[in-house]
């Protein structure tokens, strides 16, 4: 089938105020025909007080996609969610919902319903942050009734991890997402959240060893996409070797 024009457009809401890694992994993982439909806030860290700064920009940002009339909206940044807490996360949601006339979501919601529906409640965590973030991570989780039972970070500042080298975060993620599975073999899917993080190539390498499902932001935001989309409107499969999540 030939796709002459976008059947699906997906605002993205991204904490920072540039579009690369987000848009080349994107457009890589989702089926032909979805578009990426970006615009973002200038988060300066993983704090509550960073985050709260930045909540004016972020109903922009609703305004903005809704005046698009994009299909779904999502915010990117699982530490802006992790921060805020899950009751909160869930009502902004729904005030954004209201607001736009859109359904609205997070990475970090997205994360959750993909683990839902592998029947994952344990399991292990991968990430580029601190403990202070990785602790508001798994409490998060917790809230959704998932327990993280092992977790390997490589921690960076936020700056450092806005420069970080492509080739070298996909060794990260093959180097912490294979350390953390063979040290929790009961963990049912692996968490490797981060939006900046170049890690889609080796969600594939990790899946073929470990068997399990690996979850990227990019990865569980499209599914959400496509499940919500479901019937007749999703024009073209998404390519199954990016893995369990889109496959699935």
């Amino acid at each position: 089938m030939a796709i002459v024009n976008p059947w699906h457009q997906l605002g993205y809401i991204i904490p920072h105020i540039y579009t690369d890694m987000d848009a080349y992994q994107f457009y890589r993982v989702a089926p032909e025909g979805m578009m990426l439909v970006t615009t973002g806030f200038d988060l300066a860290g993983h704090s509550l007080e960073a985050v709260e700064r930045e909540l004016p920009a972020f109903w922009r940002c609703v305004d903005t996609l809704a005046k698009k009339q994009v299909d779904r909206i999502a915010l990117s940044g699982v530490p802006v969610a992790s921060v805020l807490g899950r009751r909160r996360m869930v009502e902004i949601l729904a005030e954004a919902r209201a607001r736009a006339g859109i359904e609205c979501d997070t990475d970090f919601e997205a994360h959750i319903a993909a683990l839902r529906h592998f029947g994952a409640t344990r399991i292990a965590l991968a990430t580029r942050w601190p403990e202070s973030t990785n602790t508001a991570v798994k409490r998060y989780l917790a809230e959704a009734g998932i327990e993280v039972i092992a977790t390997r970070s490589h921690a960076m500042t936020f700056e450092v991890s806005k420069s970080f080298r492509a080739a070298e975060d996909h060794e990260l993620a093959l180097k912490l997402g294979a350390e953390v599975l063979r040290a929790a073999p009961a963990a049912q899917a692996l968490l490797m959240p981060g939006g900046l993080w170049h890690a889609m190539h080796a969600v594939p390498v990790l899946e073929a060893e470990f068997r399990k499902p690996v979850l990227l932001n990019i990865l569980s935001t499209t599914r959400a996409a496509l499940v919500a989309a479901g019937g007749d409107r999703v024009k073209v499969r998404p390519d199954p070797r990016w893995g369990m999540v889109l496959a699935s």
